[in-house]
């Protein structure tokens, strides 16, 4: 079942859908069905202290870790 996002170009509400086959869609504020279906982004989660697995290991103090400047295992 995806979700979709539409804009109503009858009163300009912006709302979210979960489509199923059998789902009437219409504007929940004015019941209008002229609808315009918008591009959503997408949201990707990862470890915010987690370096990208390419990366390449950075001078100390760059490398981001928890423990701050002087504590990565790449000191010069």
């Amino acid at each position: 079942m995806p979700l979709y996002e539409y804009a109503c170009n009858s009163c300009g509400r912006r709302f979210e859908l979960l489509v199923r086959t059998d789902t009437v869609i219409a504007c929940p504020d004015c019941g209008g069905d002229d609808l315009r279906k918008l591009l959503s982004p997408f949201a990707v989660s990862v470890a915010a202290s987690a370096p990208p697995r390419d990366a390449a290991p950075a001078p100390c103090g760059r490398c981001g870790h928890p423990d701050g400047p002087g504590a990565c295992q790449y000191q010069a």
